[in-house]
């Protein structure tokens, strides 16, 4: 199967993650490009949707909700995100107050509640990892708000640094060890010539898959443990789409890399070998 798709920049939409595809059976994905005064509306069905606005300003509406002037980014390195959601059987419209780009994030769902716009100031930030494993991410579309199936967010990883690290995976519905949701990264790069490595692995190794990330890679992570890594001297971003039957996360660490969690403050690390020495 293939997990990576390359996201090529053109106006209007573009579906990259659909129904038809084989590879996930909840997430689908589309990116929204308009110049000033462009728009673009469409109905939900049976999915809930979730807008996230990566660059520029625009004006949003669903089922009779206005609001005006949304967005204040640049550039996905530009702090927080604004971001809509839209539930199941519902409108909404897109117009361009300058260029915008937008990441569409759908799944089916049967959630009936209403429209909410996602301010920064709802967005929480977490900081994870240590030493070169180090990064931020941003809870876009938690569990705090209420949704159906989604659950999304943003990481920004240093330069030469690695994300979802130690791997980790969430691919069985084992709770309270583990929960199942597929995934989706969409990834940006700074400076934009830069690029990532990007592994997905399963136990039995019946799924290994190394590939290079560059800026607006999408990698699709149907199961299996998925860690990424920032070449030096460039800052990686991925937007990260959970979806399930269960709105649970819960992730289980790769156990032969999960003594990285036991390090101390000070950075250094207290695992035993084999030989019940310390290591």
């Amino acid at each position: 199967m293939s997990l990576k798709l390359e996201y090529l920049k053109k106006e209007d939409y573009t579906p990259m993650v659909t129904p038809e595809d084989q590879t996930l059976s909840f997430i689908r994905f589309g990116m929204l490009r308009l110049s000033d005064k462009g728009s673009f509306q469409e109905s939900t069905n049976e999915e809930e949707v979730c807008l996230v606005i990566l660059s520029g300003k625009c004006s949003l509406s669903s089922d009779g909700i206005y609001w005006k002037s949304v967005g204040k980014r640049n550039n996905v390195f530009e702090g927080k995100a604004y971001a809509l959601y839209v539930p199941p059987k519902s409108e909404y419209e897109v117009i361009a107050e300058e260029k915008v780009e937008i990441a569409i994030c759908k799944a089916p769902s049967n959630y009936r509640g209403r429209a909410r716009l996602i301010t920064p100031d709802d967005i929480k930030t977490r900081k994870l990892g240590r030493q070169n494993y180090r990064r931020k991410a941003y809870d876009i579309l938690d569990s705090k708000i209420e949704a159906g199936t989604l659950l999304i967010g943003e990481t920004i990883s240093l330069p030469g640094n690695w994300s979802s690290y130690p791997p980790h995976k969430h691919d069985r519905d084992n709770l309270p060890e583990e929960s199942f949701l597929e995934e989706l990264y969409f990834f940006k790069v700074r400076p934009v010539q830069g690029f990532g490595i990007q592994r997905i692995y399963s136990d039995d190794r019946h799924l290994e898959e190394l590939f290079l990330v560059k800026n607006n890679t999408l990698a699709l992570i149907p199961y299996g443990y998925h860690p990424v890594a920032a070449a030096p001297g460039y800052s990686l971003y991925y937007l990260w789409i959970l979806a399930g039957k269960k709105r649970i996360v819960k992730m289980y660490d790769a156990p032969e890399h999960s003594w990285l969690k036991s390090q101390d403050s000070l950075g250094v690390a207290r695992r035993k070998d084999t030989q019940g020495r310390s290591g």
